[in-house]
C-alpha cells in the first residue's frame, strides 16, 4: 500500500475508534460497560479474572461475574454497590466468581437497603453446584464464611437481604425474567465442555450488551441471542490453531467472527484473555476480520466503553 494510503487509512482507523469513547473512567451520561477483569485462571498474566460492570447516567447497575480481583477493581472504578440491582454469573468456576463473598463482605458497612438479586446457572451435573447452593455454600450457616449468613435473611445486619435465583443451563430456551426501571437481563444455556453455562444479555433503554462466559458455541445459539448488540464480549481464551480439548471449552477467534458478522454486532470485545492468546492478537484479528468488519477491541482492565 503506498505510503499515502497507509497515513488515510491509519487517520481513518483513528477517527472510528474515538467514536468508541474507551475511557479509564466512565462518562456521566448514557450507558458504559467497564472491564473489571479481562483475565482467565492465570496468576501471572497481569489482569484480574472475568467481570463487567453496566453503567446508566454515572451510576453502576448491573454486575456480570466476579473474577479475582474484580471487588478491588470496582473499589477503583468509583462504582457504588448501593446502586447495584442485580449481580448475574455466566458460570461458578473460580476465575468468574471467586470474589463474591468479598464483595459481599466489603458491603457490610454502607448503607445499602435494597435487595440485591443475584442470578446464575441451576445444575443438573453431579458434583457442580447451582447458583443457590454456591451461595449457601458460601455464606451460608454451613458455608465457608458463615458470619456472612445473615445476608440471606431480613434480618441483616448489613442492611439489605441477597436474593439468589437458578437460571436454567441447559436446552435453548431464552430466559428473560428479570427487569427494573433502569435494565433487563435475559439468559441462554451455552456449552462449555460440560460445565453449567449462560450467555447473559443486558439491555439498557435501546443498548444492548451481550457477554458469553465461556463457552464454544456448539449448538450456534449465540448469533440469534446477541442479534443487533452493541457490544459483544466473548471470551478469547484459544488461539486460532488450538487444537483437542481446549476447543471443547472455548470458541476459536474465527467462530467469534462468524457470531459477530451473524449478530449484526456492532463491536466484539475479546475478554478472557489467557497467556496462550496474548502476544497473538494480530493472527486472532486476521481471523475474526475474515469474517466480520466491525470494531474488534482486546479488552483490558479498567477500560470503560460507552456505547
Amino acid at each position: 500500500m503506498p505510503l499515502f494510503y497507509r497515513f488515510l487509512f491509519l487517520m481513518a482507523t483513528l477517527l472510528t475508534a474515538a467514536d468508541l469513547r474507551a475511557a479509564q473512567v466512565c462518562g456521566e451520561t448514557g450507558v458504559w460497560v467497564q472491564i473489571l477483569g479481562a483475565g482467565g485462571a492465570e496468576i501471572n498474566d497481569g489482569a484480574a479474572g472475568s467481570s463487567y460492570v453496566i453503567w446508566l447516567d454515572n451510576k453502576a447497575r448491573a454486575i456480570i461475574d466476579t473474577g479475582p480481583g474484580s471487588s478491588v477493581a470496582f473499589d477503583q472504578s468509583g462504582a457504588q454497590f448501593e446502586d447495584i440491582e442485580v449481580m448475574a454469573f455466566t458460570h461458578l468456576h473460580a476465575d468468574h466468581s471467586a470474589d463474591f463473598a468479598a464483595f459481599v463482605e466489603g458491603s457490610a458497612s454502607l448503607t445499602r437497603t435494597a435487595p440485591l438479586i443475584v442470578l446464575g446457572p441451576d445444575s443438573a451435573v453431579p458434583g457442580i453446584p447451582d447458583m443457590s447452593t454456591f451461595v449457601d455454600r458460601f455464606i451460608g450457616a454451613e458455608g465457608v464464611y458463615p458470619h456472612l449468613q445473615d445476608f440471606l435473611t431480613h434480618k441483616s445486619s448489613g442492611g439489605y437481604r441477597i436474593r439468589v435465583r437458578n437460571v436454567p443451563s441447559s436446552g435453548v430456551k431464552r430466559w428473560a425474567q428479570f427487569g427494573s426501571e433502569h435494565l433487563r437481563l435475559a439468559a441462554i444455556p451455552v456449552y462449555h465442555d460440560g460445565v453449567p453455562a449462560l450467555a447473559w444479555r443486558v439491555e439498557v433503554g435501546d443498548k444492548s450488551v451481550v457477554i458469553t462466559g465461556d463457552f464454544n458455541n456448539q449448538k450456534n445459539v449465540m448469533p440469534k441471542f446477541a442479534k443487533n448488540a452493541d457490544m459483544l464480549i466473548a471470551t478469547h481464551a484459544i488461539p486460532e490453531n488450538a487444537r483437542g480439548n481446549q476447543k471443547e471449552r472455548y470458541a476459536l477467534p474465527s467462530q467469534l467472527g462468524r457470531i459477530a458478522k451473524q449478530a449484526d454486532a456492532r463491536m466484539l470485545v475479546l475478554s478472557h484473555r489467557m497467556n496462550r492468546t496474548r502476544g497473538k492478537e494480530s493472527l486472532s484479528r486476521q481471523a475474526i476480520e475474515e469474517h466480520y468488519q466491525g470494531y474488534v477491541l482486546f479488552a483490558n482492565d479498567g477500560e470503560c466503553w460507552g456505547l
